[in-house]
């Protein structure tokens, strides 16, 4: 017994429904919401590229080579992100959504140029935790039912825990001595407890 449906009924639904394109009778998510989703997550790619590339050309001190490399690393490959979205969104029969004003509105993080590297970073950081986060929503929202935006987003999503990991790093070389910092990058226990005269304990 095959698991497939009946090959003629397939073969006329195609013939049929041929505007639809790629968007099959058996997609059962709504469109319209699938569309909103993928716009939120390409407003928010599109405001990481804007803020990525302003950080590139403002960054400055002593660590700007290494953390100016990498905001241009991010940028490109958030605008990579974008384009994927988009042409996604325009293959289930939607419209990328690329008006200003609502990309602002409907971006999930920030647009936050930051005063100084670390303001930068920091918020970089941040953004980069809340699109973790918000894509994994996503990423459960598609399922089995749109598994072709589901790794799509799951793609997305590797590439920003990697840029969440870089930042990370790069905050630790800016503020080397910042305990706190250093806390949240390692064990309790590899965290040498400094005395009044800087000994280790």
């Amino acid at each position: 017994m095959s698991f497939l449906t009946d090959i003629k009924t397939i073969r006329d639904r195609a013939r049929s429904e041929i505007e639809s394109g790629a968007v099959t009778q058996d997609y059962s998510l709504d469109k319209n919401q699938v569309t909103k989703v993928l716009n939120e997550a390409l407003a928010t790619e599109i405001v990481c590229v804007l803020r990525y590339r302003f950080h590139y050309y403002m960054a400055t001190g002593i660590h700007k080579d290494g953390a100016a490399a990498e905001f241009l690393e991010h940028s490109n490959d958030e605008q990579q992100h974008a384009d994927r979205i988009a042409e996604r969104i325009k293959q289930l029969g939607g419209k990328p959504e690329l008006n200003p004003a609502i990309i602002a509105q409907t971006s999930h993080s920030e647009y936050v140029e930051g005063t100084s590297l670390e303001d930068m970073l920091r918020e970089d950081l941040v953004a980069e935790r809340i699109a973790i986060q918000t894509y994994r929503e996503m990423i459960a929202f598609f399922g089995e039912k749109d598994p072709t935006s589901r790794r799509m987003m799951e793609d997305i999503l590797a590439v920003e825990e990697e840029h969440a990991d870089d930042i990370v790093d790069l905050l630790f070389a800016v503020e080397p001595d910042n305990v706190s910092n250093i806390k949240k990058l390692y064990f309790e226990e590899e965290v040498p407890d400094k005395t009044a005269k800087g000994e280790s304990a």
